[in-house]
């Protein structure tokens, strides 16, 4: 399509966001122009068997069976009209125009029928009848031509897009609910399929690209539009699913206008209600929200985690109920296909996922927490190839730090048990007008520049290279011996004991005898519990006599170390410690070297093990970003700072003898 036709496109779809002005707020234009955009195309689209459908319905429709199938047919789209209306007809009734529109719009075929319905496109029609709105608007429609001869299924795509990104924009508060930033989907986009370019470009090719947090169809678009430029022949078929009505019909009004089946664009809640649980997919990419809770469905998470364990979706694990983000990466990798079977008529196995997450799931949640069992599944299973980092201020609602994660599992050979991490987030330049939160964007140059760091694959400044298994450690528990002194006639240790609601349960003799015996014992302070026993004639049992324990006693270096009735020394819990061992490390020498020269009493309890292993110490994941690209800043040097201080001093008191005088 030329620019000449574009821009008059363009100009023609603001001159009808002018007629709304002062009726509507800016935010709300889409809600008017996006359906009568879809309205119009699909009209012109329909256009030249319009008839031919008409005259079937009428031939068929008193024979009570299903008419689809005949009226597709005869239509040659997956959707259809009966009506007799067109938007120029409906305007020689003006007294009529808002019934008669209505009854067109409720004529289309179910799945286009549902698209209005999503929109709520009728509460809009009333809105624009009662401002005396109505005419005009359908009027303007009617003035432009989108036939398919003039506007090929691509370009029309590319003209919905940006409408779709026009309106987003204008509604910056809430749009990065629903709407990614173009230049983030562009990026993300390029990096999913940039390994892949070779088999991209061969003609024919047929792929599938799904996106669970569907929104608008930002990254479907993107993805489409992403292999058209790299081969005309390929055919990418889009699916997807989305929570949010509106978004979910700006989706599928966008996937009917670039001529894929709506039908793989479905509505509900993903995490809770997969509409495409049987289904696996070529490409995956999404932005699901960030540090969002799941409680609203975490008994259909927690259901399907218990009963269907690996067979479902969450076998890893289970995130913190108060950020969802890990499931949707679980849901992705759920649905790639398996690497060692490779499609017949393509060739090639496996799939790839570009996910744009928070920091969160770098790091949150120690070793054995579901968390860190997920990234243990993502890591031992050598599916992450690459993480980047990206700057702050890149989206409309939140101004965190944000990463994309790029995984696939048919790495190419050097990949394979690597990791990549690229420090992008000095690549951004300044946004003339900030949206929202948004304030720095990616240009082609920055997005060129972080797809060639992934492409090279070489460790520098900005891009580290690391083995799975250096994001690995092992946890374990460091015990220290039991050393207790014992001072049985302390006066506030005693009304601590007194005081303390399990002792005033115990039966009022016992009690006697317990305040009696501590008494009559002749030493202030034992520092052997043995001894104290043998002093302390009361008989007690263990929960009891621990009672007694931990008011009248203290740990004493100097004391002599208790021990269980095997003579083993026991562990005291005050004194406990962790150590995260890296996996790599041997954990004997890392003890021998790190803990004994501090703690030289100290041991590993070796009844701590991993539950998959079996080994010492639970394993755990974690992924410590900027640590790796962390950069040390010497301090400034004293004279620097006293050479400030006195030069603000020496300013501080001109102004003070300015006023004075």
């Amino acid at each position: 399509m030329s620019n000449t036709n574009f821009s008059s496109i363009a100009s023609f779809i603001w001159s009808v966001a002018d007629l709304l002005r002062g009726d509507y707020k800016q935010a709300d234009y889409g809600k008017v122009i996006l359906p009568f955009t879809l309205l119009r195309r699909l009209e012109c689209v329909l256009e030249p068997t319009k008839q031919d459908v008409i005259d079937e319905y009428e031939a068929r429709k008193h024979l009570d069976i299903p008419l689809e199938a005949f009226l597709t047919k005869k239509s040659g789209q997956s959707f259809y009209n009966t009506s007799p209306y067109n938007l120029a007809s409906l305007l020689g009734d003006p007294n009529n125009l808002k019934d008669n529109l209505e009854a067109y719009i409720n004529d289309f075929s179910a799945n286009t029928r549902e698209i209005f319905e999503r929109y709520k496109f009728i509460e809009q029609l009333d809105y624009l009848d009662e401002s005396d709105l109505l005419f005009k608007v359908v009027e303007k429609f009617t003035a432009i031509n989108l036939k398919p001869e003039v506007v090929t299924n691509h370009d029309m795509g590319l003209i919905f897009e940006e409408l779709i990104r026009r309106f987003a924009e204008a509604s910056n508060e809430t749009a990065g609910e629903h709407f990614t930033p173009r230049d983030i989907v562009r990026l993300t986009t390029s990096l999913l399929f940039s390994l892949d370019d070779d088999v991209l470009t061969r003609p024919g090719i047929v792929r599938s690209l799904y996106d669970p947090t569907a929104g608008t169809g930002g990254f479907l678009s993107s993805g489409s539009e992403y292999i058209h430029e790299m081969n005309e022949q390929a055919k990418l078929v889009t699916f997807g699913q989305e929570l949010n009505p509106e978004s979910y019909a700006i989706c599928k009004a966008d996937m009917l206008i670039k001529g894929q089946p709506v039908e793989n664009i479905k509505y509900g809640n993903t995490l809770s209600d997969d509409q495409l649980d049987d289904q696996k997919f070529d490409y995956m990419l999404s932005n699901p929200p960030f540090g969002v809770e799941w409680k609203k469905v975490e008994k259909a998470v927690k259901d399907e985690h218990t009963l269907k364990g690996y067979e479902g979706r969450f076998g890893p694990g289970l995130p913190r109920v108060s950020d969802g983000s890990l499931l949707f990466l679980m849901h992705l990798i759920s649905k790639m296909r398996p690497a060692e079977k490779a499609d017949k008529a393509n060739k090639q196995p496996g799939s790839r996922i570009g996910i744009i997450l928070n920091g969160s799931p770098l790091f949150t949640g120690g070793a054995g927490s579901g968390e860190s069992e997920i990234r243990r599944y993502v890591l031992e299973n050598d599916l992450l190839e690459a993480i980047i980092a990206l700057p702050t201020d890149m989206f409309f609602n939140t101004g965190i730090a944000t990463y994309i994660w790029i995984l696939s599992n048919h790495k190419t050979s050097e990949r394979k048990g690597k990791v990549q991490l690229i420090n992008a987030t000095a690549m951004s330049e300044p946004m003339r007008k900030s949206l929202g939160s948004k304030r720095k964007q990616l240009n082609e140059t920055h997005i060129k520049e972080i797809n060639r760091l992934y492409g090279d694959f070489e460790a520098n400044i900005t891009s580290k290279v690391f083995d799975t298994t250096d994001f690995g450690f092992r946890r374990i528990t460091v015990e220290r011996p039991l050393q207790l002194a014992f001072y049985p006639h302390d006066e506030n240790r005693l009304a601590a004991l007194q005081a303390d609601k399990a002792f005033e349960k115990l039966p009022g003799l016992l009690k006697t005898e317990v305040l009696d015996a501590l008494k009559s014992i002749p030493e202030d302070e034992l520092l052997d519990r043995e001894i104290f026993k043998t002093h302390f004639k009361v008989k007690l049992t263990a929960a009891q006599f621990k009672l007694i324990q931990k008011h009248i006693s203290e740990h004493n270096d100097n004391a002599v170390i208790c021990t269980d009735k095997k003579g083993n020394p026991e562990p005291n819990p005050d004194l406990r410690d962790y150590e995260n061992i890296p996996l790599k490390e041997d954990i004997q020498t890392y003890f021998e070297r790190e803990v004994l020269p501090h703690v030289p009493d100290a041991w590993i309890d070796q009844n701590k093990t991993d539950d998959k292993d079996g080994k010492t110490g639970i394993v755990g994941y974690e992924i410590p970003f900027n640590r790796h690209f962390y950069e040390y800043t010497p301090p400034r040097a004293l004279e620097e700072i006293d050479a400030d201080l006195d030069a603000v001093t020496a300013d501080i008191l001109k102004l003070l003898n300015e006023v004075h005088a």
